[in-house]
């Protein structure tokens, strides 16, 4: 359960928050005290998956392809230009190619990029998107085909695919991913088939790799973008989805079957105004499919980016409206699984600031409330894992495509690894009390186990806030010089990596207790290892 904190604007300058100790312990006098529960008595309310945190490489990043086309730098350099036989197999069908900027595969032995991937195990690494969903599978050791067979748009090769299976090796993650769904891998009348899907299994699993969830596509609310036959309806994705579900379960009985998939539906439309485009809507999937699934899956996205004629500023980044979508689209997604998957599980499985690539601010400090906002509301509402898109392509990546600098979510996703584990807490605040706007906060389990319990506190207000720690605490706080830099200090020292990728983070401050001033737009990361929190031993 999210909290939020309000005080009169013409209050005291300083806001006091009490947190109780396992001791009764009586908190300054002032004006504006709250009361909330514990750390040592806070309820647990359920537990997410080990790999809560994970993110995705796109497989137009295998393969190579035309991704979102990153926002211009000044003095950056630009990407290669595409090779003669890329032509314009590997962008969604029926999209402007000035949206997309083609690249190379991406060299996912890079020493450097295995050892910041590394830092955040262990996570799921999904590899999918709108472009797998024509990804026709070359199942030999020749060089790629230089154009893919009819009815397909990119090539995967034997190599490309055995370069994802030695990274999640090198990085303990795990792995999902979707199948083809697109003209190429239909009979005469229409129906799927299990050919490249059975190759590319067979292939994954004789490498030594194996499939830990998958969807049987990507977004299949919006077809015929993806590559589905044209007219695509909930009845043909019913028939086929079953097909599908019957070949995994010999296949690759261990794989969990995520689905729908859904995206762009509920109170938040990703289509600028006046855009026309053809919805199949989760509601009729699964009343077409029946309890098909192992899993719920959804993505979302706030808002479609200024490539997709978005609007959404920087200056909206930490209001309360555009914080609490992730909330209401969750909300729109539970109640379809509510009804249709009774008790299954719910994962996000694709998820960044917005559609097509991300605004300019994805990389920057301001997108940091979004995401630590997006992981605690979503542990307390029983999501499984967020899955963050990408690890490092486009705006929206984690890493710089270029330099493989970590981007603020980066640092953001790195101290909830560090700080905060599986179990869920409630830090629900009494019914008779105050809230204060612009605190959000939350808590779980600490990682380190024990009886510790970590808090996570966003203060999103242009002002500090000052707490009332009544049992010790150590303390990390993640600021910028402004909303809008792609650098992070941690309690005020800059994050930063060595050149082979090593990070270099300032230790987080001691056990304290008493009053704690946390700066405007910050969000600080609370461990009380002393709280023996009976669901956290």
């Amino acid at each position: 359960m999210q909290v939020r904190f309000r005080v009169s604007l013409t209050g005291v300058a300083a806001m006091l928050w009490m947190i109780s100790g396992a001791a009764a312990q009586t908190p300054p006098p002032t004006r504006a005290t709250v009361a909330i529960p514990n750390p040592t008595t806070m309820a647990a309310t359920g537990k997410v998956d080990a790999r809560y945190a994970s993110y995705n490489v796109e497989m137009a990043e295998i393969t190579g392809g035309r991704f979102w086309r990153p926002y211009p730098k000044a003095g950056a350099a630009n990407l290669p230009s595409p090779p003669s036989h890329a032509g314009d197999h590997s962008q969604p069908p029926g999209t402007s190619a000035d949206l997309y900027q083609y690249r190379p595969p991406i060299n996912l032995s890079n020493p450097r990029l295995v050892k910041l991937a590394r830092a955040l195990a262990p996570s799921y690494l999904r590899v999918s998107g709108t472009w797998a969903n024509r990804t026709w599978f070359q199942d030999d050791d020749q060089p790629a085909r230089t154009t893919p067979p009819d009815g397909f748009g990119s090539v995967l090769t034997r190599a490309q695919w055995r370069g994802v299976l030695n990274f999640l090796q090198a990085t303990g993650d795990s792995l999902v991913t979707s199948f083809a769904v697109s003209t190429g891998t239909r009979n005469a009348a229409g129906e799927w088939t299990p050919d490249q899907a059975r190759a590319f299994l067979d292939f994954t699993h004789r490498a030594g790799g194996s499939v830990a969830a998958a969807e049987f596509m990507n977004e299949p609310t919006f077809p015929e973008v993806g590559g589905a036959p044209k007219g695509y309806d909930a009845a043909q994705f019913a028939r086929d989805a079953k097909a599908f579900a019957s070949f995994l379960r010999v296949a690759s009985p261990g794989t969990v079957f995520l689905g729908p998939g859904g995206v762009g539906e509920g109170p938040h439309s990703l289509l600028p105004p006046g855009m026309q485009m053809h919805l199949m809507k989760s509601d009729a999937i699964l009343a077409a499919s029946g309890p098909i699934f192992d899993a719920f899956s959804y993505h979302f996205y706030g808002a479609a980016s200024r490539r997709c004629q978005g609007q959404t500023t920087v200056t909206e980044a930490l209001s309360d409206e555009w914080l609490d979508r992730t909330v209401q689209t969750e909300a729109f997604y539970a109640a379809l699984r509510n009804q249709y998957m009774p008790g299954k599980p719910i994962w996000l499985t694709e998820t960044a600031e917005a559609a097509c690539g991300g605004d300019p601010f994805a990389g920057q400090f301001a997108d940091v409330f979004r995401y630590l906002n997006q992981l605690g509301a979503l542990a307390q509402r029983g999501v499984q894992t967020v899955m963050h898109n990408t690890l490092a392509a486009s705006d929206y990546g984690l890493l710089d495509e270029q330099t493989l600098e970590p981007r603020p979510d980066y640092w953001a996703t790195l101290e909830w690894k560090r700080t905060m584990g599986q179990t869920v807490l409630d830090p629900a605040l009494k019914p008779d009390a105050k809230v204060y706007p612009g605190v959000r906060l939350f808590a779980q389990c600490a990682l380190a186990g024990n009886g510790a319990v970590s808090m996570l506190v966003l203060n999103t207000r242009s002002t500090s806030v000052t707490l009332f720690l009544p049992q010790a605490a150590r303390q990390a706080t993640l600021t910028a010089n402004s909303l809008t830099s792609s650098h992070t200090l941690l309690n005020g020292k800059p994050l930063a990596t060595t050149a082979d990728g090593s990070l270099l983070v300032p230790n987080t401050i001691p056990a304290r207790t008493g009053n704690l001033t946390l700066p405007a737009a910050s969000a600080t990361f609370l461990s009380f290892p002393g709280a023996h929190n009976p669901a956290c031993q």
